[in-house]
């Protein structure tokens, strides 16, 4: 099948989503010279697509769209590396590591896992990532990394 991307003029072939082809697709999405491009994956979103994370609920493409913006805009560099992939039934399990130098920061990386559920028609109509961000944020800043884990585990852990 081939469709139109949103702004562009050039047509592209829309490949079935499985474990395989979203690690490939994923992949190029992170690692483009350290700037986050989505503009090749977003076709296989949903109009309706629900996005959640530990930050944020996101319904809508319009909203998802301008989510990515900004996290592209307020990294100085991003980059994932796909662990693993697995799929069932219509859902796609994804492991990953992701590596965010913030302008003003040391380099994070957040371990997380995210989860994609396909629609009838193959798009992904839901999403959800599960990491710990502050946690892996925090891990980077000497000293108060490790209070924060001595805290996490002395009341959680």
């Amino acid at each position: 099948m081939f469709e139109e991307p949103d702004n562009k003029k050039e047509a592209f072939e829309i490949i079935t989503l499985n474990a395989e082809s979203i690690k490939e697709l994923w992949s190029k999405t992170y690692n483009a010279a350290g700037r986050p491009d989505w503009s090749h994956i977003l076709p296989y979103y949903d109009e309706q697509i629900y996005f959640r994370d530990s930050i944020q609920g996101i319904h809508g493409i319009k909203d998802f769209r301008e989510m990515t913006e900004r996290l592209a805009n307020r990294s100085g560099e991003l980059k994932m590396d796909i662990l693993r992939t697995s799929m069932k039934d219509s859902d796609i399990f994804i492991e990953w590591e992701m590596t965010l130098t913030f302008k003003k920061r040391p380099r994070s990386i957040i371990y997380g896992a995210s989860r994609v559920t396909l629609n009838e028609k193959g798009l992904i109509r839901e999403q959800r990532d599960y990491y710990d961000l502050w946690g892996d944020i925090f891990d980077n800043i000497p000293r108060f990394g490790k209070a924060y884990r001595r805290f996490m585990k002395r009341k959680f852990g």
